[in-house]
């Protein structure tokens, strides 16, 4: 880049700084979601994979999630002849649930969580979180990086750089504090008896 830099170059260094950060919550907010809590929520089942004709695909895929009652998950699959295998799979994940087929329709109750799991799962969360804030400080640290290079070459000053740092700060932490939020709000959560 020669000359200056423009409002826009800068204005797009940050729009996809922002992006990338809001995908690093995002993927922290769907993996955090699917811990079990002690209520029956769809999203349980989302990260469990159902083999369905020689591939692996969600549950959501081969049916029909649904929480009729607070501890009992309805699994209503599409295809009969699957229903065996979605059993299965959810018997085989780590959520620790037992289901039962009746033909097409799968129940899954939820049981009660013990201490020791509720602790297992906010830890879990624990690291979800600070994976996600992992990823936020990469990103603060490539985009300075883009900044510094700009400076390098004379695109902006050294003020700017100063500046847009502390700019890129303001934002990592609210990005940061996002992460901790969403770990305290789905914390508390699991540990409600």
């Amino acid at each position: 880049m020669s000359g200056p830099a423009s409002e826009q170059d800068i204005q797009n260094l940050f729009t996809e700084m922002e992006s990338r950060m809001t995908k690093s919550i995002d993927s922290m907010k769907h993996n955090v979601n699917s811990l079990r809590t002690g209520r029956a929520t769809p999203s349980l089942l989302d990260s469990v994979k159902v083999e369905s004709y020689g591939t692996f695909t969600s549950i959501n895929q081969v049916g029909n999630v649904s929480a009729p009652e607070p501890r009992l998950l309805v699994v209503q699959v599409w295809d009969k002849g699957l229903a065996k295998s979605v059993e299965k799979a959810i018997r085989d994940s780590d959520l620790g649930l037992n289901p039962s087929a009746d033909g097409s329709i799968i129940r899954v109750p939820i049981p009660d969580l013990t201490e020791e799991r509720r602790k297992e799962l906010v830890k879990k969360a624990s690291e979800y979180c600070e994976s996600a804030k992992i990823s936020v400080r990469n990103i603060r640290r490539d985009t300075i990086d883009s900044f510094k290079k700009m400076e390098k070459d004379k695109s902006i000053s050294e003020d700017q750089l100063k500046n847009l740092s502390e700019k890129i700060q303001k934002t990592t932490d609210i990005y940061t504090k996002k992460a901790d939020e969403i770990l305290d709000t789905k914390s508390k959560e699991i540990m409600k008896v």
